[in-house]
């Protein structure tokens, strides 16, 4: 597998499709057309091959001088290739042509239920959860986020000292899971609190949408609250937690 930018119309047109094939909407995430743009005015727009066949694409675009930050706008990697680490392949590429421009950092927003994208972002790669975004995107019309409210956990990814987690699930837990898969609020009263998500939330929005819905506003709630009171993000356990250590002042 190679990574490298995207120059040609066809690889961006082939882009655009594997983003449809992903997310199923009614219109393209991204288009050839902005990724064009994008690259024309120096952003970054690269894709994952194995052999002939792209297989990843990521785009994202530089904010304000003074910030020194790319922002991640949409990676994907095609259906049945996860697990193959084309994303983190990627996102190695990406740290590359960030520092090679003088970019420290790296931002981007992930759908805070989605478990195994949380451990891939806080744990694998070490970045750090800064703000918790309500229904950042408004209704989305795709198959993957739509009948739900769009909420986004922002992170930042430190270039230069950003490393790989590894946490205790020590702490009392501020929402937990039922028997039967739903949340169950717990208590914030701790130095170190726990903030559960569902194993696999794109398959409850399928199969029950009121459950994931209820999953939703719990984790906004809870996690949202813990952030805006000053809580830090110290990782996330495969297991599925989020390990918050609370503002003591």
């Amino acid at each position: 597998m190679t990574v490298r930018q995207l120059t040609e119309h066809k690889e961006l047109l082939a882009a655009q499709r594997l983003y449809e094939s992903i997310w199923r909407s009614s219109t393209p995430p991204v288009t050839a057309e902005l990724m064009r743009a994008l690259l024309k005015s120096g952003n970054y727009v690269a894709g994952a091959f194995e052999g002939e066949d792209l297989v990843g694409a990521c785009a994202g675009f530089c904010a304000p001088p003074s910030q020194s930050t790319l922002h991640s706008h949409i990676a994907g990697v095609a259906p049945g290739m996860r697990g193959r680490n084309i994303g983190h392949a990627l996102k190695l590429d990406q740290r590359e042509w960030a520092l090679a421009r003088g970019i420290k950092a790296i931002t981007w927003t992930f759908d805070p239920l989605v478990r195994r994208n949380a451990h891939f972002n806080l744990a694998k790669l070490g970045a750090t959860a800064t703000e918790y975004l309500p229904d950042l995107y408004g209704q989305m019309c795709d198959d993957i986020n739509s009948g739900g409210a769009s909420d986004r956990l922002l992170v930042t990814w430190d270039l230069i000292a950003a490393q790989p987690q590894v946490v205790s699930t020590t702490g009392v837990v501020a929402l937990g899971i039922s028997d039967d898969g739903l949340p169950v609020r717990g208590t914030c009263a701790g130095d170190t609190v726990l903030v559960a998500v569902p194993s696999d939330v794109e398959t409850l929005r399928a199969t029950n949408p009121a459950a994931a819905t209820e999953w939703r506003h719990a984790v906004r709630e809870v996690l949202g609250g813990l952030l805006a009171a000053g809580g830090r993000v110290t990782g996330f356990d495969r297991s599925g937690w989020y390990v918050v250590e609370r503002n003591k002042s």
